[in-house]
């Protein structure tokens, strides 16, 4: 009688720094570090201090496009991303880990598009860097990350979906319309300040819920059932959920955030609020709205 090998253990959410830390040798570990409006920083961290053997995910260079019509961070084409996991090395078998230092507003989105690409066994190291730092300060290397040999990477289906903006334009005008949540900080979505975008406010009836809230005070995830619990009074019973923020980077937070709680996929609209607003012919709000 054979006996099959055990399935390995696949983490699709979020990883602990211990848990991370016995994947290192087996894992494809990616830093996603960035700073808006300093393109060149991210890599610049990267090579002062990163995990052992990871390599740098450039938000602007990997994950997304120059800025146009469809916002400040377009999705790059499917084809253009699967070419950009191939060439870093990542296996259909392996295990992928993303971090940042930024409470996952950048591994967040990565984590997305490897979800994009079919890849379930992709999770964001909880508490980023500075968790690993606090458990692990020892085990940090530096310098450029060592080149490796491409690989064979293919495309499954899909794990999740993302929505244009004319077909949420015609989506928000139905008789019953999607949920909308916006990951921006509160004076934002109600339009009394906007310090990145040339037009303040939100697309109408969203929900504001800021991306900051899925963690604690210790920059962690918060439990499944707290964040059952923050969503819940705002998606039961309301149909397909559709998040968004400034350039549908920290909108896929709460995609992750939605994920952990155990909530149906729901919908990226990656444009979002810096690519709705290139509309004229687009609603705009600033009022508060009552879910």
């Amino acid at each position: 009688m054979t006996h099959s090998k055990p399935h390995p253990t696949i983490f699709d959410s979020v990883i602990s720094p211990a848990k991370c830390r016995a994947e290192l040798n087996s894992a494809a570990i990616f830093d996603c570090r960035a700073k808006l409006g300093d393109p060149a920083w991210g890599h610049q961290a990267f090579v002062l201090g990163h995990l052992p053997g990871a390599q740098h995910l450039d938000l602007d260079q990997d994950l997304a496009l120059p800025p146009d019509t469809r916002g400040r961070h377009p999705l790059p084409p499917m084809d253009q991303w699967l070419a950009t996991i191939q060439r870093l090395g990542v296996r259909n078998d392996q295990q992928v880990i993303v971090y940042d230092d930024a409470g996952g507003a950048f591994a967040a989105r990565a984590w997305w598009m490897f979800r994009w690409v079919g890849h379930r066994a992709v999770a964001v190291l909880d508490g980023g860097l500075g968790a690993w730092q606090q458990n692990f300060a020892d085990q940090m290397e530096q310098g450029p990350a060592a080149p490796g040999s491409p690989s064979h990477f293919s495309q499954g289906p899909s794990l999740t979906r993302y929505i244009d903006g004319n077909t949420l334009h015609a989506a928000i005008l139905d008789a019953h319309p999607p949920v909308l949540l916006d990951a921006r900080t509160h004076a934002r979505w109600a339009g009394l300040e906007e310090p990145i975008d040339p037009v303040a406010g939100h697309i109408p009836g969203a929900v504001c819920l800021p991306f900051q809230d899925n963690l604690d005070a210790d920059g962690y995830f918060k439990s499944p059932a707290d964040l059952a619990a923050r969503f819940a009074p705002h998606i039961q019973d309301r149909g397909e959920i559709i998040c968004y923020c400034g350039s549908g980077v920290t909108a896929a937070h709460n995609l992750l955030a939605l994920h952990i709680a155990g909530v149906s996929e729901a919908v990226l609209y990656p444009d979002s609020w810096s690519g709705w607003i290139t509309h004229p012919s687009r609603p705009v709000a600033t009022e508060e709205v009552t879910p």
